[in-house]
């Protein structure tokens, strides 16, 4: 290969994952600042929490139900016409989700459309793109550079849309809040397009590779395990800001608690990125997860300050998204590239469930107790469930395992 040919094929490179890893900064950022309006929006139409939780629950479940589609989509007619479709459904979610002024309303936009656009906008369409365009070798480190996008988005997009709603009242801040959503597509003709055909690979038939896929004991165990996350990551990104008020502290010390967990997400998806790339990914993930339980069960020993807010956020975005390069990566190791937007969608999928309970759960329980305790104890338990589900996981690719493939 010539140097010219090699030139060529850094900046694709570069330029997928730079693209990537904006989009996914619009996409999850913007989708990280909701929680800043719960509060306004259930006080201006007298809403529980459950309302707007509701409605939050519902878009992670949608958004997850929906990922497997999208990935498909995206593995057969290209990155690029997936994300730009998701990125005009997105501006217009955002648009409508200020003027439902009713429960409904607030489902069908809120939950439905921004749900649907996220799947076309977020992690399996666009790490799928990213994966596909990287060798085996840097794979998880591209994809936990590409994931350090959504918290780029999470830090910069806080800050903003929390003085959009100080200067212009909530209602108007999210019609502002669309146009940045709209940004997503033309950024989607820089994300490539239909996958190519690797040499000396024979196709593989997507129905063959679900076939594999569901019953492979280690694909199980990281669907299982994934759902946790979801868990974690919404009911903090939804509920915590709240929190924070119920313990008598300022709104604004939410907002800088999620720009922080954006910002060490930055460290901590460019750290597990690497770990993946360097030692095993599944043993990586165990780490992680224990951790987590950890850094959840210290949260609640310890008095709720500035300083234990500050410092459990910062823990917890070192954690963050550090999943994604990982449990991706893991799913592209074992089964290949050629329908990783789909596999890895599945098992997004149950990472969205594991979300919708998180938050809606988060909003019954305190509507009915008056206190979060319930799914604080829940979450270190599940972070402990989870280490131990990828613990067992064989990583290898399922055409390397001496024995037949399809694990019982």
């Amino acid at each position: 290969m010539s140097d010219t040919e090699r030139g060529l094929i850094f900046q694709r490179v570069f330029w997928v994952i730079t693209i990537g890893t904006l989009v996914l900064a619009f996409s999850i950022g913007i989708r990280l600042t909701f929680g800043l309006w719960l509060q306004p929006m259930s006080q201006a139409y007298g809403w529980g929490r459950e309302v707007f939780a509701f409605a939050i629950a519902l878009q992670n479940l949608v958004w997850g139900a929906s990922q497997p589609f999208a990935g498909a989509l995206a593995d057969r007619f290209g990155t690029n016409r997936v994300v730009a479709l998701g990125g005009l459904g997105y501006a217009l979610g955002v648009y409508l989700m200020a003027s439902s002024d009713n429960p409904l309303e607030l489902s069908l936009t809120t939950g439905l459309i921004i749900g649907f656009s996220l799947s076309a906008t977020s992690f399996a369409v666009v790490l799928g793109g990213v994966g596909r365009a990287v060798s085996e070798k840097r794979r998880s480190l591209a994809l936990g550079v590409a994931s350090s996008g959504g918290s780029i988005g999470q830090f910069v997009m806080l800050p903003i849309a929390s003085q959009l709603i100080s200067g212009m009242g909530w209602y108007a801040a999210l019609g502002a809040l669309s146009l940045f959503a709209l940004v997503m597509v033309p950024l989607a003709a820089g994300m490539g397009g239909k996958p190519a055909q690797q040499a000396n690979v024979q196709p593989q038939r997507l129905g063959e590779a679900l076939s594999i896929a569901i019953r492979h004991r280690g694909y199980l165990l990281l669907t299982g395990g994934f759902f946790v996350c979801g868990f974690h990551v919404t009911f903090i990104a939804t509920h915590l800001p709240a929190y924070i008020v119920d313990q008598g502290l300022p709104l604004s010390l939410g907002a800088t608690a999620l720009g922080l967990v954006g910002f060490c997400n930055i460290l901590g998806s460019y750290f597990w990125g690497y770990m993946g790339g360097v030692t095993s990914k599944k043993n990586s993930l165990s780490a992680l997860y224990f951790v987590r339980a950890i850094v959840f069960s210290l949260f609640l020993f310890f008095p709720v300050t500035q300083t234990t807010v500050l410092l459990f956020a910062g823990a917890m975005g070192f954690l963050w998204l550090g999943t994604v390069p990982l449990t991706n990566g893991l799913v592209g190791q074992m089964f290949g590239t050629q329908h990783v937007g789909t596999l890895f969608g599945i098992v997004f999928f149950s990472h969205q469930v594991g979300a919708f309970l998180g938050v809606w759960l988060g909003g019954f329980f305190y509507d009915s107790t008056g206190s979060y305790d319930l799914i604080w104890y829940a979450s270190i338990a599940l972070g402990l469930i989870s280490a131990l589900f990828h613990w067992p996981i064989d990583e290898r690719p399922v055409n390397q395992i001496p024995t037949p493939a399809t694990q019982n």
